[in-house]
């Protein structure tokens, strides 16, 4: 069954396809994508895929390159007459513009779903979206992973001793409280207040945090303002410990820095970015979990067990 799938990357997720691949038990496929002066660049598949199932693993992170190279390789593989042909999408870029929350502006999530349906797509594979009603921008099969199948088992085995759950902000709150009511932990809630985007004015702590090991919950670190000055203000505020586990490591502008010289004791991050293993940041691999996913797609096979933890979510 394996001949009849195909596993690609564009050059954004080239890293995590080759893990995915190695956990499925074949090579990664050949792809070139031929750059020109101009900027202007163009994928081709180095090997026939006619009537196979072809798996695009990239993930739409900024520059907006990726996207497009993503949609060329769908474009791509639809004329070279594969039978399916699966976006395996581990970052879903432009996530966080899921609404019209003020006059004027972009809903830039449901245009990123058009455009893949548009090329050719016939299912999305990818990992805590920021909102899960993008799944309903689509009318084709959305599957959605979840990072707590890899963050729960993790935390319990490090066993701390007076574990507590926290929110950064009031927006992560089901997140935070479903990963407190399945670990048997209280609830830490930050309410921040900001004056522009990616700038926190104020922020504050809704909660008992004193002799608690807080790991503070959330789907994105991006400039890491709100995590780190949240985990700075619950040390002064008499917290034993501060860590924090994100799916997507974004890690904008100088949030490495930030995280460095905050009071955190680790960042804990998925490889749905390709971020290093340094300093303060552990990162735990999402590549069995793909990888079993495809191989449950390939064989029309039911992938609920990875929903475990989406029940709670």
């Amino acid at each position: 069954m394996a001949a009849n799938v195909n596993i690609f990357s564009g050059d954004s997720s080239k890293y995590l396809a080759e893990k995915i691949a190695g956990h499925f038990g074949k090579e990664l496929g050949k792809v070139t994508i031929n750059h020109f002066m101009d900027g202007e660049y163009q994928p081709c598949f180095e090997e026939t895929i006619r009537g196979t199932d072809v798996f695009l693993v990239q993930s739409t992170n900024p520059p907006a390159d990726n996207i497009l190279e993503l949609l060329l390789l769908i474009d791509a593989a639809k004329r070279a007459s594969a039978k399916r042909v699966v976006a395996l999408i581990p970052y879903f870029g432009f996530a966080r513009q899921d609404r019209k929350d003020k006059p004027r502006v972009s809903i830039g999530a449901k245009l990123m779903t058009n455009l893949l349906v548009a090329a050719g797509v016939d299912r999305i594979i990818t990992m805590d979206l920021h909102s899960d009603q993008i799944q309903g921008f689509v009318d084709i099969p959305v599957d959605h992973m979840y990072a707590s199948s890899i963050f729960i088992p993790f935390l319990k085995e490090m066993n701390l001793p007076n574990l507590t759950m926290a929110s950064p902000d009031t927006g992560g709150t089901k997140r935070a409280a479903a990963y407190a009511k399945f670990l048997n932990t209280d609830l830490v809630i930050c309410f921040k207040h900001r004056k522009v985007a990616n700038e926190v004015d104020s922020i504050r702590i809704i909660g008992d945090v004193k002799g608690k090991d807080i790991v503070l919950v959330d789907d994105i670190i991006d400039t890491a303002g709100t995590i780190t000055k949240a985990a700075d203000l619950m040390m002064d505020m008499g917290a034993s410990s501060v860590r924090a586990a994100c799916t997507h490591p974004v890690f904008s502008g100088s949030a490495f820095e930030r995280i460095e010289k905050s009071a955190l004791t680790e960042v804990l991050v998925t490889d749905t970015l390709n971020r290093e293993q340094t300093g303060k940041i552990r990162v735990l691999s999402t590549a069995s979990i793909f990888a079993d996913v495809i191989k449950r797609i390939h064989k029309n096979k039911s992938i609920s067990t990875h929903f475990g933890f989406s029940i709670i979510l």
